[in-house]
């Protein structure tokens, strides 16, 4: 009956369903939850301000590729992302810029040091504070020094749940100066947020005679996984399978519960017309928790009130309520990811796709990018 069965509706599963379709394949979607949209599902709340259920989604890209095939689905609404960081009171641009610069050490010493910066790495490079840490010159090394302590170490801290001294190095020098006074976080040729929103788009992107959507269903109550091959429904399937959800809690996690950093939000709405200057604001040396976002300066939407989200990073337990965020990347818990995957190599009509399934990070382009690129190896 189904060609495909796409475990997950959000951007991996979404985007394999739709291509497939386009090719006249027969596609049966099972998603856990009672709405499409995986991560970024969004909805207007009680006083009629869209709001992203599970935190700020952006999209930005430099594929053209990726921009054409979601602007099918999608007009735009021209943002660009800026980010802010309040250091006791005072907000500066994040990545740490020029503007930065001259808020920090005031017109006179910035300007000396603007000019430090540029004749060493150049006008419009990002450099990474390691980099900048192995400079001879003190000036340059105190602003490395400056954003580590002020902007990323506390930050990280909070975020990943780690002292100073288990932050791995690689990842802090990685941690960039943007060498110009271009305030957007993303440098990306395209920029922008849905301009009806997350979820008409994966309304349109799932509206084919081809695809069928079960919500409320759970992958580990339909699958079978048998030494003749994987059984759905209790008949053995011939067809592809797409698997984008926790490979650990497809198996019960019989090896382990694989590590992940989860959220709590903390959602307020506010009789006002704006709360912060920017949609979001970093809290990189003090609070609990880590970012406020202002929904309605993300989609340019028009309220008379505003709805802001405070984020806190926690450790992910499995609990009815928690959802996997970010996967915590070390050879231990790649080791363990692994002996999941071995499960299914033996089955060539099974595979994984997105963060979930794969255990790493995606950008929303990253991995419409992967499941296009799956759809040209599969139907080639």
């Amino acid at each position: 009956m189904y060609d495909y069965v796409i475990i997950g509706s959000g951007f991996a599963g979404a985007v394999v369903a739709r291509s497939v379709a386009d090719l006249g394949k027969k596609v049966l979607i099972i998603e856990k939850r009672s709405h499409i949209g995986g991560n970024c599902y969004d909805e207007n709340d009680e006083n009629g301000i869209l709001i992203h259920k599970y935190g700020p989604h952006i999209f930005h890209t430099n594929s053209e590729e990726v921009y054409t095939y979601l602007s099918k689905f999608t007009k735009w609404y021209d943002y660009s992302h800026e980010v802010e960081a309040n250091l006791n009171g005072t907000f500066i641009p994040v990545p740490f810029n020029l503007n930065t610069l001259k808020i920090v050490y005031g017109e006179e010493k910035s300007e000396r040091l603007r000019e430090k910066l540029i004749s060493e790495y150049g006008y419009g490079n990002r450099v990474p504070i390691l980099k900048l840490r192995e400079n001879t010159d003190e000036d340059i090394r105190n602003i490395a020094d400056f954003v580590y302590e002020n902007i990323f170490l506390k930050y990280t801290m909070k975020q990943w749940g780690q002292t100073p001294e288990q932050i791995d190095p690689a990842v802090t020098g990685r941690v960039p100066v943007l060498i110009s006074e271009d305030n957007r976080y993303f440098q990306d040729k395209y920029q922008g947020m849905p301009l009806e929103g997350f979820t008409p788009l994966f309304e349109k992107m799932l509206d084919s005679e081809n695809i069928t959507i079960r919500l409320n269903s759970d992958a580990k109550d339909l699958l079978e996984f048998k030494e003749d091959g994987i059984y759905f429904e209790n008949s053995k399937f011939s067809g592809n399978v797409i698997y984008t959800g926790a490979i650990d809690e497809l198996f019960d996690c019989k090896y382990g519960r694989l590590p992940y950093r989860t959220l709590r939000f903390d959602m307020s709405y506010l009789d006002k017309e704006e709360y912060q200057p920017k949609a979001v604001i970093n809290y990189t040396v003090s609070e609990d928790f880590t970012r406020i976002t202002e929904f309605k300066k993300l989609t340019g939407q028009k309220s008379k009130g505003t709805i802001i989200m405070k984020e806190y990073p926690m450790e992910y337990t499995g609990g009815q309520d928690e959802i996997p965020y970010y996967a915590i990347a070390n050879e231990e818990n790649h080791r363990m990811y692994n002996r999941y995957t071995d499960i299914v190599k033996q089955y060539d009509n099974f595979y994984l796709l997105g963060r979930l399934a794969e255990y790493k990070y995606y950008n929303i382009d990253g991995i419409v990018e992967k499941a296009l690129n799956l759809v040209k190896e599969l139907e080639k």
